[in-house]
C-alpha cells in the first residue's frame, strides 16, 4: 500500500479516466494520512515537477506504476504538495516519494481519493487487484504478482 487508508476499487473512483481503466488496472485508496510511500523497491521513472501530484515508478520486472494523489488537483499548480524524488532516483520500499495537504485539496474543491495504477504489466503475471480493506502504509498487500 501507497498510503495509509481504505483501499477502494477503481471503479469507485470519481473520475471516469480513472474509474474506466482508461490508464491501467489498479486501486484507490481514501487516505487517512497525507504521505505517499514507495511500495516496492523501483526506479522512479516520471515525477510531476509542477504540480507535484503524482509519480511513475518502475519496478525491476518491468512492471510500471503510477500513483497520482486526488482527482483533478493538477489543478492545484503544486499548492499543496511536496515531492521527495526525482526522476531516475531509485527508492526502496516505504521511502517517502510525495506528501499533501488534505485540507488544501479539499478548500480547492477536489477529492483526496489517490490511484494506484498498474500502467504497463513489465514482465508480471497473474496481477490480482486487492481492496475493500483498510491498508497501512508499507505493510498491506494491495496488488499481488507472479
Amino acid at each position: 500500500a501507497v498510503l495509509t487508508g481504505k483501499v477502494i476499487p477503481l471503479e469507485e473512483v470519481p473520475d471516469e479516466v480513472f474509474s474506466q481503466k482508461i490508464m491501467g488496472e489498479g486501486v484507490a485508496f481514501e487516505p487517512d494520512n497525507d504521505v505517499v510511500y514507495a511500495p516496492a523497491d523501483a526506479t522512479v521513472s516520471v515525477v510531476m515537477e509542477d504540480s507535484r501530484h503524482a509519480c511513475g515508478l518502475t519496478l525491476d520486472n518491468g512492471m510500471e506504476l503510477l500513483i497520482h494523489v486526488g482527482i483533478d488537483t493538477v489543478d492545484m499548480g503544486g499548492d499543496g504538495f511536496e515531492l521527495f524524488v526525482k526522476s531516475g532516483d531509485r527508492v526502496r520500499r516505504g521511502d517517502r516519494l510525495i506528501s499533501f495537504t488534505p485540507e488544501k485539496i479539499k478548500a480547492a474543491g477536489h477529492p483526496k481519493t489517490t490511484v494506484f495504477l498498474v500502467t504497463d504489466e513489465g514482465n508480471a503475471s497473474n496481477i490480482r487487484y486487492l481492496s475493500g480493506m483498510d491498508a497501512k502504509a508499507g505493510e498491506t498487500t494491495v496488488i499481488t504478482y507472479e
